[in-house]
């Protein structure tokens, strides 16, 4: 009788690490994985219904290890000092995991009730620091919205190689996020 050791946490984190190595979600196929696993795919389907199941796990990982980051990096701090920490967790967070970042950049679909609850708990988390340099309501909704674009933005162009002049990147991006936080007087 054979042993039952696979299951969806241990795909979805095969899965992960495969997309994370390559760079690139679109590296993992079900074939591939399941060649990873040394298995064959029909019993990949015991545990995630095809491509897709696979990608929203990895999509669910993926949120969730991002929040887990930016706790983290803001427990013990208020104010800028959190947010300065959260804008390099959020970098490294995409720099440590470029095959499921942007994974995790989408807004869910509103009948996505997973991931929907992630992306509310992390915008909780993030109006809870915004409170702390004074702005609430719709006025840190749009903060977040710019500070996402800011970290984004910069992370992509980075990961794309987009950066070539021999200039600190590290300043550079300690910059801009001084510069975003500046700018609405946090």
């Amino acid at each position: 009788m054979k042993k039952r050791w696979l299951n969806r946490d241990l795909v979805i984190n095969r899965a992960i690490e495969m997309a994370d190595a390559a760079g690139s979600v679109t590296a993992v196929s079900l074939t591939a994985l399941a060649e990873s696993l040394d298995v064959r795919v029909p019993s990949l389907y015991n545990h995630v219904a095809g491509l897709e199941d696979l990608q929203h796990g990895m999509a669910v990982a993926g949120v969730r290890l991002l929040l887990d980051e930016l706790r983290a990096a803001a427990v013990g701090l208020v104010a800028r000092p959190s947010l300065e920490a959260m804008a390099h967790a959020y970098r490294q967070f995409a720099h440590k995991h470029p095959g499921i970042y942007p994974l995790t950049v989408r807004a869910p679909e509103p009948d996505d009730a997973e991931l929907g609850a992630l992306a509310q708990e992390l915008v909780q988390m993030l109006l809870l620091v915004w409170a702390t340099v004074g702005l609430m309501g719709d006025d840190a909704l749009h903060a977040i919205r710019g500070f996402r674009a800011v970290l984004h933005g910069f992370t992509a162009l980075e990961s794309a190689e987009g950066f070539r002049l021999s200039l600190a990147q590290d300043e550079s991006f300690r910059r801009l996020v001084a510069a975003y936080l500046d700018g609405l007087g946090a």
